[in-house]
């Protein structure tokens, strides 16, 4: 039960941060994501593209019955997009010469570490004892 919470929760996030990603402009984006100064627009589209898919990909699979291996997959891709968003706030940081800045990185560090764990849990869960 506690990891269909948290498959729906991963899902939710991503789907919606997916969505906003592929349809806002990224100048509109640098307002609430200031990470997209440096990424160009196809690179915005492509992560929230991977993001979108991978939260059907934590419920479709699991809801139908069909290729079930594809929801521990779309976690640990959930993982690897995670590990790079720690590294992307990890540079900004490094970087920010205004403490205010740093905060914001420091924060972007935190909820990507959770995300992260929170996906983990998922692919070792639907990997492991708990599969579907």
């Amino acid at each position: 039960m506690v990891l269909w919470i948290v498959q729906i929760l991963l899902a939710a996030i991503f789907g919606g941060i997916g969505v906003v990603k592929l349809t806002q402009p990224k100048e509109k984006l640098h307002e609430t994501m200031g990470w997209t100064k440096a990424a160009t627009p196809i690179q915005v589209k492509a992560i929230g593209a991977l993001e979108l898919l991978a939260g059907i990909g934590l419920l479709l699979p699991a809801l139908t019955g069909i290729a079930t291996v594809l929801t521990p997959l779309a976690a640990l891709g959930l993982v690897i997009i995670m590990i790079g968003g720690i590294v992307v706030h990890l540079n900004g940081a490094r970087r920010a010469t205004a403490p205010e800045r740093r905060t914001v990185e420091i924060q972007g560090i935190v909820t990507c570490v959770v995300l992260l764990a929170l996906a983990a849990l998922v692919a070792w869960g639907r990997f492991g004892p708990y599969s579907l």
